[in-house]
C-alpha cells in the first residue's frame, strides 16, 4: 500500500471519528447511505473489473497497440474516442482500464480521447437526454463535447508525448 493511500485512509478515519463525536445519529445515517450505495454499485464494479480482466487476458496487446497505438495517428484516436463515447464505464474503473491500455501499447492521445469522451459523452443516456432537454440541444451538446474531447486529447498528447 502506498503512502498516499495510507494518508487518504488515515484522513478519512480522522474525519469519521470527528463526525461521530459531533453527531452519532447523522454519522450512522450517512454510513447507512454509503453502505446502500456500495451494495447498489458493487455488482457493476465487479462486472467491469471482470471485463477488464477478460480484455487483458484474451485481447492480445499487439491488437490494442495496432488499433489505438501511438503510431496509429488520428485513426487510433478516433477509434478510442468512439469507444469512450459508446461505453458506459464509471471513472473509478476507467482510469485503471486506461493504465491497462497503456501497458498494452495504446498511445497517450488515444487514451486521453477514450477517457474524455467516456466522461463527456453519454451515448447510453441519449434517449433520456433528448426527452428531458430536447433533440437539438442534446445533439449540439454531444457534438461539441466530442470535438472538445478530441482537442483535449490532442493537447494532452502534445504535452505528454
Amino acid at each position: 500500500m502506498s503512502y498516499t493511500a495510507i494518508g487518504i485512509d488515515a484522513f478519512a478515519l480522522v474525519c469519521l471519528i470527528a463526525s461521530l463525536i459531533k453527531s452519532r445519529e447523522k454519522t450512522g445515517w450517512a454510513l447507512k447511505i454509503a453502505f446502500n450505495a456500495i451494495k447498489r454499485i458493487g455488482p457493476s464494479v465487479l462486472t467491469i473489473i471482470a471485463v477488464i480482466g477478460l480484455i487483458v487476458g484474451f485481447v492480445p496487446p499487439r491488437w490494442i497497440a495496432s488499433a489505438i497505438g501511438g503510431d496509429k495517428g488520428i485513426l487510433g484516436v478516433l477509434i478510442a474516442a468512439l469507444l469512450g463515447a459508446v461505453l458506459f464505464i464509471p471513472g473509478l474503473i476507467a482510469f485503471p482500464l486506461a493504465r491497462s491500455l497503456w501497458d498494452m501499447g495504446a498511445g497517450v492521445t488515444a487514451i486521453a480521447a477514450f477517457i474524455t469522451t467516456l466522461t463527456m459523452i453519454g451515448f447510453v443516456f441519449l434517449p433520456l437526454e433528448i426527452k428531458e432537454l430536447g433533440k437539438k440541444f442534446t445533439l449540439i451538446r454531444n457534438g461539441l463535447s466530442f470535438i472538445t474531447a478530441i482537442a483535449i486529447a490532442v493537447l494532452i498528447g502534445l504535452i505528454l508525448e
